[in-house]
């Protein structure tokens, strides 16, 4: 993910092992992670179980919110595709029964949002 795409706010994508070798210790027995993506300093993985948030705050970022989102808590989800002019695809994520999504996030042209649209309709639509 390249600075000025960081800067944008665009999400790129981060390789199993290093979420695995980060992250590992948040997941359960029998969890794996699928996908997952960094934006500046914060992260979003896609498990076979859940998506977690994470969530680096203040200015040393050793603070650090993690939420996790069951699958079944998801009640829609939008992907928006990058355009000619417009560089950056968008996910959209309602939680529960709320008139806005509860997550946005966008990503550069690099991430294959069809990956992102497979792995959560694979686990919300069950």
């Amino acid at each position: 993910m390249g600075l000025f795409s960081a800067l944008l706010g665009n999400a790129g994508t981060v390789s199993q092992e290093d979420l695995q070798k980060d992250y590992g210790k948040l997941l359960i027995n029998g969890e794996e992670i699928e996908l997952g993506f960094k934006l500046i300093r914060d992260v979003f993985i896609f498990t076979n179980k859940r998506l977690i948030l994470v969530d680096k705050q203040g200015l040393t970022g050793s603070k650090v919110e993690y939420k996790s989102i069951s699958y079944k808590s998801i009640s829609r989800f939008s992907i928006e595709t990058a355009g000619t002019f417009d560089l950056d695809a968008e996910l959209k994520i309602w939680v529960s029964s709320e008139q806005v999504p509860s997550i946005r996030k966008q990503f550069n042209k690099s991430v294959n949002v069809y990956d992102v649209h497979q792995v959560l309709a694979t686990h919300v639509l069950k």
